[in-house]
């Protein structure tokens, strides 16, 4: 009898360590971002922070994470929109902050996939926040309107990023093309680094304001917004729906005191059909948390708009199972 009291404590212990084992399994979830100059990686940082749950973390009653038991997320610097949307459908992302009409384009194989295989497992989590259009020029330039851009050079952003699709969108509704500019593609800081030494008209870049990069640059060279407007060039947003019409406020930026008018796309956090439901579902509430409203309001000025009852905007891919089923018990889908 003692010997088998002695087997069902050791069994009872066993159990107990495997149960506290797997309840401090450890799982991990990639957000692909954009360069370190933009909006997106700090955007990205602050969501992982948020979501993240390491073990041994204190439970959030207590004023721990909210996150997902287990779960530690992190944000990777990447090219962008296409970037991300290529590596999730490979399958060496989790997920990925990408453009709306990239992700659209994307999942219908259509605009710049056409020819391309659709990513058809492509879901949606959230859309985030307006990324504005900025086309920045030196006021050396002489560069007053996208028109102005002919024979210039200009920075169209680096291969794989929503930034470049659109900056060659904006050119053919100006009636301009690549061939009309001296192009280059350089990621965002880069380009502001050649303007500040004088060897770079004008850059492109998508992303919330203020961006980093060109904060920086205005705080030490002359530069100017351009303003982009579908009253200039009607065929951008007659043709690409998914542009809305934004504003730049005056005092963003270093030398630009008035409000320059521009275009914008949704900021979306998309992942792949095949990540598990339980852990999307999971995640999407930690997004929408009050301890997570917190950190957002006070982490980035583009933080302030991520709000639960925006969240699905403008989205043009199915929702992960997920992510729907948050979305139905909070009461902003039927």
């Amino acid at each position: 009898m003692k010997h088998n009291r002695i087997i069902a404590g050791a069994a009872l212990a066993l159990s107990l360590v495997a149960g506290a084992a797997s309840a401090q399994q450890m799982s991990f979830f990639r957000i692909g971002t954009g360069g370190t100059a933009g909006t997106y990686y700090p955007i990205g940082g602050l969501l992982a922070n948020a979501i993240s749950n390491p073990p041994g973390s204190r439970p959030c009653e207590s004023g721990g994470s909210c996150g997902v038991p287990g779960l530690i997320a992190s944000a990777l610097s990447a090219n962008g929109s296409v970037a991300n949307i290529n590596a999730i459908a490979g399958g060496s992302l989790e997920s990925g902050f990408a453009q709306s009409d990239v992700a659209t384009w994307a999942y219908t194989g259509t605009g710049i996939w056409e020819g391309k295989p659709a990513v058809e497992k492509l879901r949606a989590i959230a859309n985030l926040y307006p990324e504005s259009i900025h086309l920045v020029t030196s006021a050396k330039s002489g560069i007053n309107s996208v028109a102005d851009l002919k024979g210039k050079k200009v920075s169209l952003d680096e291969p794989g990023s929503g930034t470049l699709v659109d900056a060659r969108i904006i050119l053919e509704g100006y009636g301009l093309s690549e061939k009309d500019v001296q192009a280059e593609f350089l990621k965002p800081d880069q380009a502001a680094d050649r303007m500040r030494d004088g060897a770079m008209d004008a850059f492109f870049f998508v992303g919330g304001y203020p961006a980093g990069a060109i904060a920086e640059l205005a705080s030490q060279h002359e530069v100017k917004l351009v303003p982009i407007s579908c009253e200039e060039a009607p065929k951008i947003c007659a043709t690409y729906t998914f542009f809305a019409a934004d504003t730049v406020p005056g005092g963003t930026y270093d030398g630009n005191p008035d409000d320059v008018k521009t275009l914008s796309v949704g900021a979306q956090w998309v992942t792949s059909a095949d990540q598990p439901e339980d852990l999307i579902y999971g995640i999407t509430k930690a997004l929408w948390n009050d301890n997570t409203r917190k950190q957002l309001d006070a982490g980035h000025a583009k933080g302030k708009m991520i709000r639960k009852e925006s969240a699905l905007n403008g989205i043009g891919i199915p929702l992960h199972p997920g992510a729907e089923k948050f979305y139905k018990e909070a009461g902003l889908l039927k």
